[in-house]
């Protein structure tokens, strides 16, 4: 397999392993959402960890594949390929990305679909689509001026440039910059730490952030509303402050 779904202590791994760069094959595009949607159903999966290996993140599509793909073929694939990245986005639990090596476009484009992104201090991240006479097609120019402001994602696809980690930390590319060895470990513990938490109501904040940040304050506040009103009919809620009133914050017990 392409891409695995591993699960252990409530952290379910969605892992590239397409030697020797992670070229997202139409294949491993399929398996991708495949994955993130399994990750989406299993209650055992309360948080995941998207993960290229010790060496590579994902250098991008497999451009051989794409070569021998006229309009008509693109125009039948275009869809699934932003749905397969898109159905990471809408895990509905916390997603980080663990970014080794090269994140190139459409490994790019994955990591802009985590909540949070730790990268290794060699990494190198980009959307060179430009350089081929394109433009990225699986959510870049959507997801990573949201992320990092229209000026400068249009430098980052106008030229098709690489930043190193320092740089993508500066801009807001990635949250997290550690040594390469610590990368998946750190990103592991981020997972494992949510996955320890109320499952409904970091459900409801991933949801709510989502949709405030696509629409107008007043249906952001709506949905906020409805969320925050409905988590009072949860047992975490229960649970929750019963523990901070009778133990102090911070000591809840969540199932």
């Amino acid at each position: 397999m392409t891409v695995t779904l591993e699960v252990a202590e409530g952290v379910g791994t969605i892992r590239l392993d397409r030697p020797p760069m992670n070229a997202l094959d139409v294949a491993t595009q399929d398996r991708i959402r495949e994955l993130a949607q399994e990750a989406t159903r299993r209650a055992d999966v309360r948080a995941v960890v998207v993960y290229g290996g010790e060496k590579v993140f994902a250098a991008g599509a497999d451009i051989k594949e794409m070569q021998d793909m006229d309009h008509a073929a693109m125009v039948l694939r275009a869809r699934d390929l932003q749905d397969s990245f898109t159905a990471v986005a809408r895990i509905p639990k916390p997603v980080v990305a663990a970014v080794t090596g090269y994140a190139l476009g459409g490994g790019c484009e994955l990591a802009l679909c985590a909540d949070y992104r730790i990268a290794a201090d060699n990494a190198k991240l980009g959307q060179p689509e430009i350089l081929l006479g394109l433009i990225p097609g699986a959510g870049g120019t959507q997801r990573l001026p949201r992320l990092v402001g229209p000026s400068r994602a249009k430098d980052l696809i106008f030229t098709g440039r690489m930043v190193k980690a320092d740089e993508a930390l500066a801009i807001g590319l990635v949250d997290r910059v550690v040594p390469a060895a610590d990368v998946y470990t750190e990103a592991h513990a981020w997972a494992a730490r949510l996955a320890q938490g109320p499952a409904i109501a970091l459900r409801a904040a991933k949801e709510a952030i989502d949709t405030g940040v696509e629409t107008d304050l007043e249906t952001g506040l709506a949905v906020e509303r409805n969320w925050f009103a409905g988590l009072f009919a949860t047992e975490d809620r229960e649970r929750g402050m019963r523990s901070f009133v009778e133990e102090g914050p911070g000591k809840a017990k969540f199932l």
